[in-house]
Protein backbone atom coordinates (compact mmCIF):
# COMPACT_ATOMS: atom_id res chain seq x y z
CA UNK A 1 0.00 0.00 0.00
CA UNK A 2 3.01 1.89 0.59
CA UNK A 3 3.63 2.28 -3.05
CA UNK A 4 0.59 2.77 -4.15
CA UNK A 5 0.41 6.18 -1.78
CA UNK A 6 0.30 9.78 -3.44
CA UNK A 7 -1.61 11.51 -0.41
CA UNK A 8 1.74 12.69 1.64
CA UNK A 9 3.01 14.39 -1.23
CA UNK A 10 1.88 18.24 -1.11
CA UNK A 11 -1.17 19.58 -2.65
CA UNK A 12 -2.25 15.62 -3.19
CA UNK A 13 -5.06 15.09 -0.91
CA UNK A 14 -7.29 12.13 -0.21
CA UNK A 15 -9.41 13.34 -3.12
CA UNK A 16 -6.44 13.63 -6.05
CA UNK A 17 -5.51 10.31 -4.76
CA UNK A 18 -8.50 8.52 -5.37
CA UNK A 19 -8.36 10.79 -9.03
CA UNK A 20 -5.30 9.22 -9.72
CA UNK A 21 -5.62 5.61 -8.52
CA UNK A 22 -9.21 5.48 -10.93
CA UNK A 23 -7.19 7.21 -13.58
CA UNK A 24 -4.57 4.00 -13.81
CA UNK A 25 -2.19 5.98 -11.72
CA UNK A 26 -1.54 3.07 -9.05
CA UNK A 27 2.19 3.37 -7.66
CA UNK A 28 5.11 5.73 -7.41
CA UNK A 29 7.01 4.29 -10.37
CA UNK A 30 3.66 4.67 -12.72
CA UNK A 31 3.62 8.43 -12.34
CA UNK A 32 7.23 9.14 -12.43
CA UNK A 33 7.40 7.18 -15.77
CA UNK A 34 4.63 9.66 -17.32
CA UNK A 35 4.78 12.72 -14.86
CA UNK A 36 2.54 14.78 -17.16
CA UNK A 37 -0.07 12.41 -18.16
CA UNK A 38 -2.20 12.41 -15.13
CA UNK A 39 -3.89 15.23 -13.26
CA UNK A 40 -2.56 16.32 -9.90
CA UNK A 41 -4.97 18.94 -8.76
CA UNK A 42 -3.20 22.04 -7.65
CA UNK A 43 0.11 20.21 -6.74
CA UNK A 44 3.43 21.32 -8.46
CA UNK A 45 4.57 18.87 -10.91
CA UNK A 46 8.42 19.97 -10.07
CA UNK A 47 7.17 18.94 -6.33
CA UNK A 48 5.44 15.80 -7.04
CA UNK A 49 8.51 14.54 -8.87
CA UNK A 50 10.86 15.18 -5.95
CA UNK A 51 8.53 13.44 -3.27
CA UNK A 52 8.19 10.71 -5.36
CA UNK A 53 12.22 10.30 -6.26
CA UNK A 54 12.28 10.45 -2.20
CA UNK A 55 9.87 8.05 -1.67
CA UNK A 56 11.48 5.50 -3.80
CA UNK A 57 14.92 6.37 -2.21
CA UNK A 58 13.90 6.21 1.16
CA UNK A 59 12.11 2.85 0.69
CA UNK A 60 14.83 0.97 -0.82
CA UNK A 61 17.37 2.26 1.89
CA UNK A 62 14.45 1.57 4.82
CA UNK A 63 14.90 5.04 5.97
CA UNK A 64 11.84 4.91 8.20
CA UNK A 65 11.71 8.89 9.20
CA UNK A 66 11.04 10.28 6.04
CA UNK A 67 7.67 8.02 6.33
CA UNK A 68 7.36 9.16 10.08
CA UNK A 69 6.95 12.43 9.85
CA UNK A 70 4.95 12.38 5.92
CA UNK A 71 2.49 9.67 6.92
CA UNK A 72 1.86 10.76 10.01
CA UNK A 73 0.16 9.03 12.79
CA UNK A 74 -3.43 8.22 11.00
CA UNK A 75 -1.46 7.06 7.58
CA UNK A 76 0.96 5.09 9.44
CA UNK A 77 -0.67 2.11 8.71
CA UNK A 78 0.36 2.19 5.04
CA UNK A 79 3.99 1.49 5.71
CA UNK A 80 3.00 -1.69 8.07
CA UNK A 81 4.07 -4.32 5.08
CA UNK A 82 7.08 -2.29 3.84
CA UNK A 83 8.19 -1.81 7.57
CA UNK A 84 7.31 -4.85 9.56
CA UNK A 85 10.40 -6.50 9.92
CA UNK A 86 11.48 -3.88 12.06
CA UNK A 87 8.30 -3.46 13.73
CA UNK A 88 7.70 -3.92 17.70
CA UNK A 89 4.33 -4.44 18.72
CA UNK A 90 4.87 -2.59 22.66
CA UNK A 91 2.74 -2.12 25.40
CA UNK A 92 3.26 -1.08 29.02
CA UNK A 93 2.17 -1.48 32.58
CA UNK A 94 2.70 0.99 35.49
CA UNK A 95 1.24 1.20 39.20
CA UNK A 96 -1.65 3.40 38.77
CA UNK A 97 0.50 6.77 38.98
CA UNK A 98 0.93 9.15 36.23
CA UNK A 99 4.76 9.74 36.64
CA UNK A 100 7.41 8.19 34.78
CA UNK A 101 8.57 6.15 37.80
CA UNK A 102 5.38 4.71 37.44
CA UNK A 103 6.05 2.10 34.59
CA UNK A 104 6.45 -0.70 36.13
CA UNK A 105 6.87 -3.63 32.76
CA UNK A 106 7.42 -2.71 29.32
CA UNK A 107 6.42 -5.71 26.63
CA UNK A 108 8.00 -6.01 23.75
CA UNK A 109 6.85 -8.69 20.84
CA UNK A 110 8.72 -8.29 17.53
CA UNK A 111 6.84 -11.00 15.36
CA UNK A 112 9.12 -13.96 17.01
CA UNK A 113 10.43 -12.75 20.47
CA UNK A 114 8.78 -11.50 23.16
CA UNK A 115 10.85 -9.58 26.09
CA UNK A 116 9.83 -7.56 28.99
CA UNK A 117 11.51 -5.18 31.07
CA UNK A 118 10.68 -4.64 34.76
CA UNK A 119 11.20 -2.12 37.11
CA UNK A 120 14.23 -2.69 39.94
CA UNK A 121 15.39 -4.85 36.74
CA UNK A 122 16.20 -3.50 33.62
CA UNK A 123 14.06 -0.97 32.45
CA UNK A 124 16.74 1.43 31.74
CA UNK A 125 17.85 -1.02 28.65
CA UNK A 126 14.58 0.67 26.90
CA UNK A 127 16.19 3.30 25.01
CA UNK A 128 18.86 1.17 23.52
CA UNK A 129 16.48 -1.64 22.53
CA UNK A 130 13.90 0.72 20.77
CA UNK A 131 16.40 2.40 19.06
CA UNK A 132 16.77 -1.11 17.02
CA UNK A 133 12.94 -0.76 15.32
CA UNK A 134 11.86 1.25 12.00
CA UNK A 135 8.07 0.74 13.01
CA UNK A 136 6.43 0.80 16.13
CA UNK A 137 2.54 -0.51 16.79
CA UNK A 138 0.64 0.20 20.17
CA UNK A 139 -3.07 0.58 21.47
CA UNK A 140 -3.90 3.88 22.27
CA UNK A 141 -0.08 4.62 22.64
CA UNK A 142 -0.48 8.07 21.72
CA UNK A 143 -2.58 8.80 24.34
CA UNK A 144 -0.75 6.79 26.73
CA UNK A 145 2.15 4.03 26.39
CA UNK A 146 4.46 6.55 24.67
CA UNK A 147 3.90 10.13 26.66
CA UNK A 148 4.39 7.81 29.36
CA UNK A 149 7.57 6.45 28.46
CA UNK A 150 8.83 10.29 27.16
CA UNK A 151 8.02 10.83 31.31
CA UNK A 152 10.32 8.02 32.41
CA UNK A 153 13.07 8.02 29.75
CA UNK A 154 13.68 12.15 29.20
CA UNK A 155 15.18 13.29 25.93
CA UNK A 156 13.49 9.93 23.94
CA UNK A 157 12.51 10.48 20.80
CA UNK A 158 10.14 8.49 19.20
CA UNK A 159 11.30 8.53 15.40
CA UNK A 160 9.70 5.07 14.16
CA UNK A 161 6.41 4.76 12.33
CA UNK A 162 3.51 4.44 14.68
CA UNK A 163 0.79 2.75 13.88
CA UNK A 164 -1.91 3.51 16.71
CA UNK A 165 -4.23 0.85 16.29
CA UNK A 166 -7.27 2.54 18.44
CA UNK A 167 -8.38 5.03 16.17
CA UNK A 168 -7.02 3.02 13.66
CA UNK A 169 -9.29 0.34 13.81
CA UNK A 170 -12.19 2.72 15.25
CA UNK A 171 -11.89 3.54 11.26
CA UNK A 172 -13.24 0.38 10.13
CA UNK A 173 -16.28 0.26 12.85
CA UNK A 174 -14.10 -1.36 15.41
CA UNK A 175 -14.77 0.70 18.93
CA UNK A 176 -13.73 0.23 22.98
CA UNK A 177 -11.00 -1.03 24.51
CA UNK A 178 -8.31 -3.57 23.58
CA UNK A 179 -10.25 -6.89 25.31
CA UNK A 180 -13.60 -5.73 23.94
CA UNK A 181 -12.09 -5.66 20.69
CA UNK A 182 -10.37 -9.31 20.77
CA UNK A 183 -13.31 -10.47 21.99
CA UNK A 184 -15.40 -8.96 18.91
CA UNK A 185 -13.00 -10.22 16.37
CA UNK A 186 -13.12 -13.85 18.66
CA UNK A 187 -9.36 -13.45 19.66
CA UNK A 188 -8.81 -15.91 22.68
CA UNK A 189 -6.80 -15.35 26.06
CA UNK A 190 -5.06 -18.02 28.19
CA UNK A 191 -7.17 -18.82 31.41
CA UNK A 192 -4.81 -17.55 33.38
CA UNK A 193 -4.66 -13.82 31.78
CA UNK A 194 -8.34 -14.06 30.66
CA UNK A 195 -10.56 -11.06 32.41
CA UNK A 196 -7.69 -9.45 33.30
CA UNK A 197 -7.25 -5.89 32.78
CA UNK A 198 -5.72 -2.59 33.49
CA UNK A 199 -6.40 -2.67 37.28
CA UNK A 200 -5.50 -6.19 37.51
CA UNK A 201 -2.41 -5.08 36.52
CA UNK A 202 -1.93 -2.49 39.00
CA UNK A 203 -2.99 -5.11 42.14
CA UNK A 204 -0.33 -7.89 40.53
CA UNK A 205 2.17 -5.41 40.80
CA UNK A 206 1.57 -4.30 44.16
CA UNK A 207 1.41 -7.71 45.23
CA UNK A 208 5.16 -8.19 43.52
CA UNK A 209 6.19 -4.83 45.06
CA UNK A 210 5.38 -4.78 48.24
CA UNK A 211 4.82 -9.05 48.97
CA UNK A 212 7.42 -10.22 46.56
CA UNK A 213 5.05 -12.61 44.79
CA UNK A 214 6.66 -14.31 42.35
CA UNK A 215 3.39 -15.60 41.14
CA UNK A 216 1.70 -12.22 40.93
CA UNK A 217 4.73 -11.28 38.78
CA UNK A 218 4.45 -13.94 36.59
CA UNK A 219 1.02 -13.88 35.85
CA UNK A 220 1.48 -9.99 34.95
CA UNK A 221 4.38 -10.62 32.54
CA UNK A 222 2.16 -13.43 31.33
CA UNK A 223 -0.81 -10.72 30.53
CA UNK A 224 1.72 -8.27 29.42
CA UNK A 225 2.67 -10.84 26.91
CA UNK A 226 -0.86 -11.77 25.28
CA UNK A 227 -1.34 -7.58 24.82
CA UNK A 228 1.20 -7.10 22.32
CA UNK A 229 1.38 -10.69 21.03
CA UNK A 230 -2.21 -9.87 19.96
CA UNK A 231 -1.50 -6.71 18.61
CA UNK A 232 0.11 -8.36 15.63
CA UNK A 233 -3.16 -9.91 14.69
CA UNK A 234 -5.17 -6.31 15.30
CA UNK A 235 -2.46 -4.92 12.93
CA UNK A 236 -3.03 -7.54 10.07
CA UNK A 237 -6.13 -7.56 10.71
CA UNK A 238 -6.21 -3.45 10.17
CA UNK A 239 -4.07 -3.56 7.47
CA UNK A 240 -6.04 -5.64 5.02
CA UNK A 241 -9.34 -3.94 6.28
CA UNK A 242 -8.26 -0.56 5.74
CA UNK A 243 -6.38 -1.12 2.40
CA UNK A 244 -9.58 -2.49 1.20
CA UNK A 245 -12.22 -0.22 1.75
CA UNK A 246 -9.11 2.57 0.85
CA UNK A 247 -7.42 1.27 -2.35
CA UNK A 248 -8.99 -1.76 -3.39
CA UNK A 249 -12.35 -0.42 -3.16
CA UNK A 250 -11.49 2.39 -5.16
CA UNK A 251 -10.20 0.12 -8.34
CA UNK A 252 -13.23 -1.81 -8.50
CA UNK A 253 -15.48 1.18 -9.14
CA UNK A 254 -12.94 2.50 -11.24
Amino acid sequence: MLENTFSHIPGVGFVTERSLWKQGCTSWRCWLDDLDRYGCGQADRAEVREVLEKSVDCLERKEHRFFHYMLGQKEAWRAYPEFRDSCVYLDIETDGGSSGDSVTTIGMWDGSEFQVLIKGRDLDRFPEIIANYRMVVTFFGTGFDLPMLQKRYRGLRFDQIHMDLCPTLRRLGLRGGLKKIEKQLNISRGDETDGLGGLDAIRLWRRYSMLRDEKALETLVAYNREDVVNLETLAEYAYRGLRRETFESCLVGA
